[in-house]
């Protein structure tokens, strides 16, 4: 009998211990790193943002939802049309974190599905009012003038639902097959024009060339002639120039003939 009573006591005993150290850990709720916490007393939302950390609670009156405020990443797609009516699929990545002090409101006003309710459809009908100011040529080299433009107007757009934006970027810009066959031959066209531009002018290039060589020639003979026409000691100077060191064997007309005497 009295091994059962101490027994009995034992596990009285036990069970106290595991109620005191359930109703402590209910009282207690550790808020992780990254994380904000909003506590809630009866259906009331507490402004009172709670950081990292162990808090204590009313056991089964209130209780702290953590809140996750590191960055976060999305990268879904949506279908979008250009100024001259092409359609794409899109495909984006946008990095945003929640603003910590303003968890409390993100509670009150809006919930967990803040993504679905907020962040895409603000994302998406961004992304469509400026790919449309774009014609999808011109897209194609602009694309990255295009995405600073959405970046910047997700922070506008965002900022007052308590998201803090920190970076977008478009991944994929998909047309339709047919769309981007025709702009490979226009780039094809465009290249082969400009080759064959180029060759033109270097063939006008290097006629111009001969032709201002032999312009030069022309002048310069001409130059010389009338040097010569001008002035008989150029004439006597050119036959010197040119005479090789052998005395004629024969002389004509009114000059002393000489006799070639040999060597």
């Amino acid at each position: 009998m009295g091994n059962f009573v101490k027994k009995a006591a034992g596990i009285g005993l036990g069970i106290i211990a595991i109620i005191i150290l359930m109703a402590f850990f209910s009282t207690c709720t550790v808020i992780k790193p990254g994380e904000r916490g909003v506590m809630v007393t009866l259906g009331k939302i507490s402004p009172v943002v709670y950081p990292e950390g162990m808090h204590f609670v009313t056991p089964f009156i209130s209780h702290i939802y953590a809140w996750d405020v590191k960055t976060q990443k999305i990268n879904p797609s949506t279908t979008v049309f250009t100024k001259d009516i092409q359609q794409a699929r899109l495909s984006y990545v946008v990095n945003y974190n929640l603003i910590p002090a303003d968890v409390a409101k993100m509670h009150r006003e809006v919930g967990k599905d803040y993504q679905d309710k907020i962040i895409i459809p603000t994302v998406e009908g961004t992304i469509k009012n400026v790919i449309g100011t774009w014609n999808a040529v011109d897209l194609i080299g602009n694309r990255a003038k295009a995405t600073s433009d959405i970046l910047v107007l997700l922070k506008e757009n965002l900022i007052d639902d308590y998201i803090n934006v920190t970076d977008f970027q478009i991944v994929d810009i998909d047309y339709s097959d047919a769309f981007e066959r025709a702009v490979e031959e226009k780039v094809t066209a465009e290249q082969q024009a400009q080759k064959a531009k180029n060759i033109t002018v270097q063939v006008q290039e290097e006629a111009k060339q001969r032709v201002l060589k032999a312009e030069a020639e022309a002048k310069a003979i001409q130059l010389q002639a009338q040097a010569l026409a001008n002035n008989k000691q150029l004439v006597e100077l050119e036959y010197a120039k040119k005479w090789d060191g052998h005395l004629p064997q024969y002389m004509m007309g009114n000059t002393v003939p000489f006799v070639n005497i040999g060597r």
